[in-house]
């Protein structure tokens, strides 16, 4: 789609150079940790966090709060805000170009800004500005790492605008931030290893929204290529819509993960402390449910090893968890059906 914008000169440049190479902001950043600080580092995003859940806060913080620990506090907040800031013109700029004709149901305005902002990060968009035309690329899907088990920094955000590349992680979490900053509604959705948009509509009702392969699946498609069983979607453990706070909630989640990731820390109650402030406000979120659980694992082996009398917590809560999961209807999803999964989006 080709817009003719009025626009200043300098945003749409700033698009340009976006889509064709810039600097990346985690450049100049030293990711080593210094391991007498990194509880400290970890210990205040996480008081950060917690405010933003308690009061109902801002997801977009929460992330970068998140995200910010990974580095030791040394991303920079203006370069985030100010790579925001360019998507939401383009994306302002896109539905304002957008002609709803025959549209007249009430939400008719959320269904364009959510129309505009996938467009604007799943397709090419052009701009055309003083006769010079200038192109947007859409983000793309990070197939070499799409787990982030080589580098963490690979479920960022911060890393999503700076390489342009991501999973269904960071291109979830920069559709719900753009869309909470241009006022659209929009849902996060949990599914086995994944997550997605959930959207709605009074024309057509709920529907899906995937970043990672630019589509709308419905729901028996996630049902069948996520392993997802009747009853986990009946206990709410999988596609359901979460509450803003439930969404904040997940950036403890990933603080907890980045802490592992760092760290391989999991006898300090730090990677625990973080899953239960997640299910404070999400009681079956299966990530969280499944981390502590296996979190306890190492501490009750080491425990055991010990001959530490509170094994016998530790194992009994373990299985608890356990437990909690398999009724939720909880499947571990088989490495080969989601490899063959992540080879459907080439």
């Amino acid at each position: 789609m080709q817009l003719t914008v009025n626009k200043t000169r300098l945003i749409f440049l700033l698009i340009f150079i976006r889509a064709f190479g810039f600097s990346v902001v985690m450049a100049n950043i030293d990711t080593s940790i210094n391991r007498n600080e990194t509880q400290l580092f970890y210990q205040q995003s996480f008081d950060s966090i917690a405010k933003e859940i308690s009061t109902d806060g801002s997801f977009k913080k929460a992330i970068f709060f998140s995200e910010n620990a990974f580095y030791q506090h040394k991303l920079s907040k203006n370069k985030f805000e100010a790579d925001l800031n360019i998507l939401k013109e383009l994306v302002t700029a896109y539905s304002n170009s957008v002609y709803l004709k025959g549209k007249h149901q009430p939400d008719s305005i959320n269904n364009l800004l959510n129309l505009s902002l996938f467009h604007s990060m799943c397709d090419t968009v052009n701009c055309l500005f003083d006769s010079v035309a200038y192109a947007h690329l859409p983000f793309q899907y990070n197939f070499s790492d799409p787990l982030a088990t080589k580098d963490w920094s690979n479920m960022f955000t911060t890393k999503l605008l700076a390489v342009r590349q991501g999973n269904c992680h960071s291109l979830t979490y920069l559709y719900k931030i753009l869309a909470d900053e241009i006022g659209a509604k929009c849902w996060l959705s949990l599914a086995p290893n994944h997550i997605y948009i959930r959207n709605y509509s009074d024309k057509t009702g709920w529907y899906n929204t995937e970043l990672t392969s630019a589509s709308f699946p419905t729901d028996a498609w996630l049902m069948m290529t996520g392993y997802i069983s009747t009853q986990a979607i009946r206990s709410g453990l999988y596609m359901d819509t979460l509450s803003n706070q439930q969404s904040i909630a997940l950036c403890a989640l990933d603080l907890a993960k980045e802490y592992e990731f760092q760290t391989r820390n999991y006898y300090d109650g730090f990677i625990i402390k973080c899953c239960d402030l997640v299910l404070k406000y999400h009681s079956v979120n299966a990530m969280a449910l499944l981390l502590k659980a296996e979190t306890l694992k190492k501490v009750y082996f080491n425990q055991a090893r010990e001959k530490n009398v509170a094994s016998q917590t530790t194992y009994l809560e373990m299985t608890t968890l356990y437990t909690t999961l398999a009724k939720l209807g909880y499947r571990e999803m088989p490495s080969q059906v989601y490899q063959e999964w992540i080879k459907a989006k080439r």
